[in-house]
């Protein structure tokens, strides 16, 4: 169990910092944001994942960490228009 939500926290923050190094701009996040926002990608991208190829488990395989890091490229863009919108 302690395992399993480390490993998560490391993949969420792994996958954040790839989302935000991949979507142009300035992301004033901090670190525990980046890692909501690679957690957040990582259950969008396995909810698409799933929903598209009626398939998937495991914890570390490499389609999980694509699928977790589109799932936070979305969830980062998404932020970034509701930022836009508030100002």
């Amino acid at each position: 169990m302690l395992g399993t939500i480390i490993g998560l926290i490391v993949i969420g923050f792994v996958a954040g910092l790839i989302a935000r190094a991949v979507v142009p701009g300035k992301q004033s996040m901090t670190i525990l944001q980046t890692i909501l926002l690679g957690v957040v990608g990582s259950f969008v991208g396995g909810f698409l994942g799933r929903l598209l190829f009626h398939h998937g488990s495991g914890f570390v395989q490499t389609s999980s960490w694509i699928g977790s890091i589109i799932g936070a490229i979305i969830v980062l863009l998404l932020y970034l228009q509701l930022e836009k919108r508030r100002v």
